[in-house]
């Protein structure tokens, strides 16, 4: 049996991988727009098909971590493989050709997801030197047959869209700058990045509704204390995830999150959406209490997994 690697470059390179992608890790799709937005906002990575007889059985991509500068040592990256075709092999020649290309970009380790539930992705990177850096508690809310929740912001504060107000997008990355250096796990802050990035990854990034970019104001100031947004899931009309939500240190502890994520929720019931899911960090405690009051129900923790990269 002989493994083939080849990089994905056409759009049916790509149609190929998202196939393998989709199949093997559903919750974690991939979609053309997606991999569009990607390569124009983050150029640099790459993508991998792995064959086996002519049949494309595995796929991989590598890239920038999106919430690290350019400079930060380590790419992200997938390696998936159909079930039919494990243990062959081909995930290694996957690991292999991501190692050389993060190798080429002068990185020295790589970042990955895994899932609480396929304990057979886990060993795999386990056996190659990874280990768990962070784990997120997800959870989904159910909203079929949901009635749409009352929307009620403490006092003085005023909620809109930033469809509705886009003058406030300077005022929104105002809140990411102070606000992403507290948000737990790893051992590295995220970064927002400066306006024209956050822009590119936080609001026009494919699946993003302006609609529901939830945006909570202070009516003595005008200044945006906090906002929450949601990302529709890659290849969905139905799925949503909560991308962010974040308040400012100043007015945390007073309602603004709970308030900002039930205009999100108030948003996906009016749109007829079926499901929202959002994970957080263990240590992150203050909005995991949040999403258990709102009705969220557990779903399989999600892993962060460092290692080094493959030998030469």
């Amino acid at each position: 049996m002989t493994v083939e690697i080849r990089r994905a470059t056409t759009d049916a390179d790509l149609a190929e991988l998202a196939a393998v992608i989709n199949a093997v890790t559903p919750e974690d799709p991939a979609s053309m727009d997606e991999m569009r937005w990607s390569d124009a906002t983050y150029p640099g990575g790459a993508r991998f098909l792995a064959a086996v007889d002519g049949r494309v059985v595995g796929a991989a991509t590598v890239g920038r971590i999106y919430v690290f500068p350019p400079e930060h040592p380590e790419l992200w990256c997938s390696a998936v493989v159909l079930e039919s075709s494990r243990r062959r092999g081909v995930g290694s020649a996957l690991l292999a050709n991501i190692s050389a290309h993060a190798r080429e970009a002068g990185k020295i380790g790589l970042q990955c997801r895994a899932w609480e539930h396929r304990p057979e992705g886990i060993a795999f990177l386990v056996n190659r030197g990874f280990r768990e850096l962070e784990r997120a508690h997800m959870v989904s809310l159910d909203l079929a047959g949901l009635p749409r929740p009352v929307v009620a912001p403490p006092p003085g504060i005023s909620l809109s869209t930033l469809a509705d107000r886009p003058d406030l997008f300077a005022g929104v990355h105002a809140v990411a700058l102070e606000t992403f250096d507290d948000i737990p796990g790893g051992d590295t802050p995220m970064a927002a990045g400066d306006l024209a990035e956050f822009r590119a990854r936080d609001v026009e990034r494919p699946g993003i509704p302006p609609d529901a970019f939830m945006i909570a104001v202070d009516e003595g100031t005008g200044a945006v204390v906090g906002y929450a947004s949601l990302m529709l899931r890659p290849g969905s009309t139905t799925v949503a995830w909560h991308d962010m939500t974040a308040v400012r240190r100043a007015w945390r502890g007073r309602g603004v999150a709970t308030a900002l994520k039930v205009a999100t929720i108030d948003w996906a019931v009016r749109r007829g959406l079926t499901t929202l899911e959002t994970g957080n960090d263990e240590d992150n405690a203050g909005m995991r209490a949040i999403n258990a009051r709102l009705g969220y129900r557990p779903l399989p923790d999600e892993l962060t997994m460092r290692g080094p990269l493959a030998p030469q």
